[in-house]
């Protein structure tokens, strides 16, 4: 089950692997993006740790919202309304089930109505999809998302930036898809998934 708590140590974690990894993720961004995705990712993350130390109490649903807006408005390119969107999704769903299969499946619904991808279109979309799955029949791991980071590699990109590539994006990982498995791992960490 999600909680507030357990969202806090999710995202204490998510921050500490940006904070940690966002050279590697704007060195991804550089071939196929603007090669600015690991700083935009910071600029969010220290936007949502800035958003929830100033909550009080909050239920869930506020909590994800916080994180929502924060994200949407720290973040630039589509990272940021994507991964916005997907807060506000679970943040929607969560009256009704605090079941993490349940609010990714809303989350990835989201997503993919936002960004307009599907799932081989090398983005974020084909970390998302996997992991629902995984979650759904048991299978969720750190393997698993690894293994779905890594397939974006030999895809070639069909939305975004990396889309003009052509071709040329193979051979790259999605830096999009990259930054979902760390969102995934933290989740996993923060004792998301027993």
């Amino acid at each position: 089950m999600l909680t507030v708590e357990l969202t806090k140590k999710w995202m204490e974690l998510f921050y500490a692997q940006i904070d940690q990894e966002k050279a590697y993720l704007s060195e991804l961004d550089t071939p196929i993006g603007d090669g600015d995705h690991g700083n935009n990712m910071k600029r969010g993350v220290d936007g949502v740790k800035d958003s929830l130390a100033k909550l009080k109490d909050p239920t869930l649903k506020e909590t994800l919202r916080t994180i929502a807006m924060a994200l949407i408005s720290k973040v630039g390119g589509a990272s940021g309304p994507l991964y916005g969107t997907a807060f506000l999704e679970m943040a929607k769903k969560c009256d009704e089930s605090q079941e993490p299969a349940i609010l990714f499946a809303a989350a990835l619904e989201g997503i993919k109505k936002r960004g307009g991808a599907k799932e081989g279109d090398k983005t974020m979309v084909d970390v998302w999809a996997p992991t629902v799955k995984a979650l759904t029949d048991g299978s969720f791991g750190s393997e698993q998302i690894k293994q779905a980071v890594a397939s974006t590699k030999e895809m070639i990109a069909r939305k975004g930036r990396a889309s003009y590539l052509g071709e040329r994006s193979v051979g790259h990982l999605d830096p999009g898809a990259m930054s979902s498995g760390y969102l995934f791992e933290t989740f996993i960490a923060a004792g998301g998934v027993k």
